[in-house]
């Protein structure tokens, strides 16, 4: 076998649907087996879906995704399969069969890869390292010494997600085994900026190693997650054999050449990995599996060029869109169009991923709403051929207002009155949803989330908060992305030349409250995701008042953020459970 056909399954798994999943799993195994494929990765927890959170705490649920594995093991002849799922340890005691238990007195559950061929499950591996961002650790065990594939005398091994970049995991004793071939299976979520990175890791490391890598990455939408693929087959000289695209499910092949890979083992039994305490090849395990093939045509290897920046955040947000709408049961949206650009970017994306006719637009004007904002939000439906209600709020304020009298003791107009407007707003839409099982999407952004410049129980009243992660400046320049991509302006050009504005009492701008949207992202980006101090901040030549003064409103809106809906996370820190701040919380860092 000098020639080494390898596919990846760029699969979209749903959580928990166990039998959707396996089914899938099963029509990949039949292409892979048509191509007379050898060797076919799945991703991470291919079997479950990633992360299954406190499902892992339901035995049954755990039982359940054994028996997935076991009819997936049943379809699987004439390949070699590497598939991701949730393993239980068990010991022989006295009395009989019973299951080893963590800490908790739980079952030890492991986040695992069982290698599948000829109807049986031929062995498995379990991952040991988990990402210091993520929440594996709640769940999961961690592995030992992994085993190595031996497939007619050509050695494989495999890893899963951080183990690859650990070289005490059992890396080292797989490249001492002599591997000329390394799988990694991973549920790596898309980030901004990173997909290059990434990749340029993955070349890195094939290099160095001289060994041929194979790198198994899910694609879809999971809550706050989203996931891009990107999967790809590198050869032993780092340079990239087949690359899957972005955001798409398909199955990605190559014939990778394994007569010159020598990888950097030696006869001394070191390699070029130092870790603080030598591992012996000895230590491996051996699982011979003979797979013959006929002759067969070369096939030519995907390699889908990756997207631009802009371009695959968006594509990020549309495929966000898409599965949490499909994946939770829903058929329709509807959205609260200002005439803005943040419910302009909102309704675009959405009818990107569901198609205009799932997509319900509703303009609420009110006293203060602008003739421009009206002729905006008409003129963004009507490109989008979505279908627009429009409900006026003034009587609804009005008869607020009134009943409110009494109890407001004559005390002058404030930001309650225009509390008021975003919250008749929310219940609108909410009434909506009730009535016709629509999903709302929310439509503020992370610069606004951030400093609190949002009404609890009104613009942020929904389920599902498209661009949640997405900065001020960030949304413009995806507005722009959107209209430039056909031959006709898509979200009115008035709209983003406008000066931002919630339009709640009269002739107001966010300036009125807010440092300029670019400033403000800055002092946001500084203090939020990179957690510097006021000095720090100062230092960078920004205006020490505004400063502390956008800290201070930070720091005052936890208990908003908290009960924002979910969103998509598309940079290292986004709103959620990336950054969890105390709500009571005495300390507000603005001494020098």
């Amino acid at each position: 076998m000098s020639v080494l056909r390898i596919a990846v399954a760029q699969m979209n798994p749903t959580v928990g649907d166990l039998n959707g999943n396996v089914q899938r799993i099963i029509e990949w195994l039949g292409e892979a087996r048509k191509a007379q494929v050898d060797l076919i990765a799945f991703p991470e927890l291919a079997i479950t879906g990633y992360l299954p959170e406190d499902l892992l705490f339901k035995p049954q649920f755990v039982n359940d995704n054994l028996r997935a594995l076991n009819e997936v093991a049943q379809a699987c002849r004439d390949v070699v399969a590497v598939v991701g799922y949730v393993a239980q340890s068990a010991q022989i005691k006295s009395g009989g069969f019973r299951p080893s238990f963590d800490s908790n007195d739980r079952p030890a559950l492991y986040n695992s890869a069982a290698l599948l061929a000829e109807h049986q499950i031929a062995g498995n591996w379990h991952k040991k390292y988990f990402a210091r961002d993520g929440e594996e650790n709640r769940y999961f065990q961690p592995g030992q010494q992994p085993p190595v594939l031996v497939m007619n005398g050509r050695v494989i091994g495999v890893t899963i997600g951080e183990d690859l970049w650990h070289s005490d995991t059992g890396t080292q004793a797989q490249m001492l085994a002599g591997i000329e071939v390394m799988v990694n299976l991973t549920a790596s979520p898309f980030q901004a900026e990173q997909s290059r990175l990434r990749e340029q890791l993955f070349s890195t490391w094939a290099k160095k190693n001289g060994v041929i890598l194979t790198v198994a990455n899910m694609i879809g939408g999971q809550d706050e997650l989203v996931f891009d693929g990107n999967s790809l087959i590198l050869d032993q000289s780092g340079q990239v054999v087949a690359r899957g695209g972005a955001f798409k499910e398909e199955l990605l092949m190559a014939d990778v050449s394994l007569g010159s890979v020598k990888g950097k083992s030696n006869a001394s039994g070191r390699n070029s990995v130092r870790t603080k305490k030598p591992v012996s090849a000895a230590d491996r395990f051996l699982i011979k599996l003979p797979i013959t093939k006929g002759a067969r045509t070369p096939i030519m290897p995907g390699l889908t060029e990756p997207s631009g920046e802009i371009e695959e955040v968006y594509q990020a947000l549309v495929l966000a869109v898409k599965d949490y709408v499909r994946k939770n049961g829903f058929k329709r949206v509807v959205i609260g169009l200002s005439g803005g650009v943040d419910s302009a970017l909102t309704a675009v994306v959405a009818v990107d991923a569901l198609g205009s006719a799932n997509v319900l637009g509703i303009f609420m004007p009110s006293p203060y709403t602008s003739q421009e904002s009206e002729e905006d939000a008409v003129e963004l439906a009507q490109h989008l051929g979505i279908e627009l209600n429009i409900i006026p709020i003034a009587s609804t304020f009005e008869a607020y207002r009134r009943s409110l009298a009494p109890s407001f003791d004559q005390r002058p107009a404030d930001i309650t009155e225009e509390n008021l407007q975003a919250r008749i707003r929310g219940n609108i839409l909410m009434a909506l949803s009730n009535k016709f099982g629509h999903l709302v999407l929310i439509t503020g952004n992370k610069s606004e989330l951030s400093v609190g410049y949002s009404t609890l129980y009104g613009d942020m009243a929904g389920g599902f908060a498209v661009i949640k992660d997405v900065s001020k400046t960030r949304v413009y320049e995806l507005a722009r992305f959107c209209n430039a991509r056909g031959s006709s302006t898509v979200i009115p050009q008035r709209t983003l030349d406008r000066p931002p504005s919630a339009e709640l009492k009269p002739d107001q701008k966010d300036e009125d409250t807010l440092p300029p949207y670019p400033e403000l992202d800055h002092i946001l980006q500084a203090y939020v995701e990179e957690d510097r101090s006021l000095k720090e901040i100062v230092e960078e030549g920004f205006d020490r008042v505004t400063v502390a003064r956008v800290m201070r409103m930070v720091d005052t809106s936890e208990f908003k953020r908290r009960q924002a809906p979910i969103g998509v996370k598309l940079t290292r820190r986004a709103l959620g459970k990336d950054r969890r701040m105390p709500i009571t919380n005495g300390y507000r860092g603005l001494d020098e």
